[in-house]
């Protein structure tokens, strides 16, 4: 069954949804992360997938999809650690995050099943536009996974359609470019995500730029939750040769889970 769509998720008040790189710092690390998100209390994990031209990932996230390509990360392997997460007993819904040319390059189908295979709840392809989705949510939908739609601050004339089609949640971005943290966000954001929630069917999640305590009370106040990812991309990179030795993995992983927590708190 696809957790996103769960009662237990679709009525959580104030979701909390961290973003990680699969592979990152190593491939048996970021499992452990997972392991410990799931810990800490987080509602769902976005799964990120390192891909050689990342248009919508700042400099922090960039970075350490190029570490997990070093370590021989893609969409194949991140989808055989997310299944090995789940046999070490990850039950909480993840989003596979990744871009359309490794998509392309596995097939459609192909896709599909190594995701039924690796039981992903949703998929989220940032430069896939909304327009020339219908393929693809065909086979998600056949399939019980949640195709992830992204809405941007400059999409009000199409934010009614795609919101009748969301599945599992929308994703709104908080600002234009690429992610990484913010200082401050336009006044407008309110107003728009309250719109935005009058014709939305599933959760409106807000993302891109969030990365403090007080960033998230602001944004879980006035949607259904955040989703957190260069915040905590930075702060594993940080602790990233404690994470890959055996004798300092446990603090570290530790840490993670503090810092979730102080952000989630």
């Amino acid at each position: 069954m696809n957790r996103l769509n769960d009662t237990e998720f679709q009525s959580k008040k104030s979701k909390f949804v961290p973003y990680i790189m699969s592979g990152h710092p190593s491939y048996e690390s970021s499992i452990d992360i997972a392991l410990t998100l799931q810990d800490s209390g987080v509602d769902a994990v976005e799964w990120g997938v390192p891909f050689s031209d990342p248009l919508a990932d700042g400099p922090v996230i960039q970075e350490a999809g190029e570490q997990s390509r070093k370590g021989g990360g893609c969409l194949r392997k991140a989808l055989q650690g997310l299944k090995e997460a789940r046999e070490k007993g990850l039950e909480i819904p993840v989003v596979l995050f990744t871009y359309i040319n490794p998509v392309l390059s596995l097939g459609f189908n192909e896709l599909i099943s190594e995701m039924k295979k690796a039981d992903v709840d949703g998929l989220l392809i940032p430069d896939l536009p909304f327009e020339e989705s219908d393929e693809l949510r065909k086979l998600c939908n056949e399939e019980g996974i949640s195709l992830i739609s992204l809405i941007a601050p400059s999409s009000n004339h199409r934010m009614e359609k795609i919101s009748r089609l969301g599945d599992g949640f929308l994703y709104y971005v908080t600002s234009l470019g690429v992610t990484g943290t913010r200082e401050s966000f336009s006044d407008l954001l309110a107003s728009n995500i309250s719109e935005l929630k009058k014709t939305a069917q599933v959760p409106v999640l807000a993302g891109f730029g969030i990365s403090t305590r007080e960033h998230v009370r602001y944004f879980q106040g006035i949607s259904d939750g955040v989703i957190v990812g260069s915040a905590l991309v930075k702060f594993i990179s940080e602790r990233q040769q404690e994470l890959k030795d055996k004798k300092t993995k446990k603090e570290a992983l530790q840490e993670i889970k503090v810092f979730v927590q102080d952000l989630i708190s």
